[in-house]
């Protein structure tokens, strides 16, 4: 569990915490302005209309899970998140989160990319696959790797293919569900307690992507 980095922090969470939640179960869409949001809107309507996309804080607080999702710039997306006041509630809040995308690369303790403290929800710190190359990417549908269970991956065969687009990864660790390859194995999922997050895109991966969503909104 994360720790509050400041008294005013942790004066925050104590008045979120009262906020009534919802009579039904509603899941979050954290909008802080990134352009996958739409994409990942699309996907959760074929799934559930109960969802709302939201960048206030008491919406998510109320809400029983929380989507965040991302791609582009950890720095430039750190900025947005401090900027909206959603650094504390995302850090803070006790609602089970999925991660896509850039999000799990936030949802981790810092990014080499802008040199960014980032939630610290999840270990870790995000590196550039090739540090020589300036737009090294690492994109298109690739296989998973299952290395632990997760109910995240309920009914979707080991070594499926997922699409992934990203520069930057998390090394494996010791909460890494599955894993990818490029040149090397690294984390494609990860998840603490009640936190998930994955580098690829269900939203853009099919029937898969799909189940994975379908598999975190219906999680008991």
């Amino acid at each position: 569990m994360i720790g509050f980095n400041t008294k005013l922090e942790l004066l925050h969470y104590s008045k979120l915490k009262n906020v009534r939640k919802l009579d039904f179960k509603m899941i979050a869409i954290v909008d802080y302005g990134d352009v996958c949001i739409e994409k990942v809107t699309e996907a959760v309507k074929k799934v559930t209309d109960d969802f709302i996309i939201s960048r206030n804080e008491v919406d998510i607080c109320r809400c029983d899970k929380i989507i965040f999702a991302g791609c582009g710039s950890a720095a430039v997306a750190m900025k947005k998140i401090h900027l909206l006041n959603l650094y504390s509630v995302l850090r803070i809040v006790k609602k089970p989160m999925l991660g896509i995308g850039l999000g799990m690369q936030l949802m981790a303790d810092y990014s080499t990319e802008g040199n960014i403290s980032c939630l610290g929800i999840l270990p870790g710190t995000a590196i550039k696959f090739k540090p020589e190359v300036n737009d090294a990417e690492f994109k298109g549908f690739k296989k998973v790797t299952y290395c632990r269970s997760s109910a995240l991956f309920n009914g979707i065969e080991d070594n499926t293919e997922f699409y992934f687009n990203n520069s930057y990864y998390l090394p494996n660790n010791n909460l890494t569900t599955s894993t990818c390859q490029q040149d090397f194995a690294f984390c494609s999922s990860m998840e603490n307690e009640n936190s998930y997050a994955v580098q690829f895109h269900p939203e853009m991966s099919g029937d898969a992507g799909l189940t994975l969503l379908k598999n975190f909104i219906e999680m008991k």
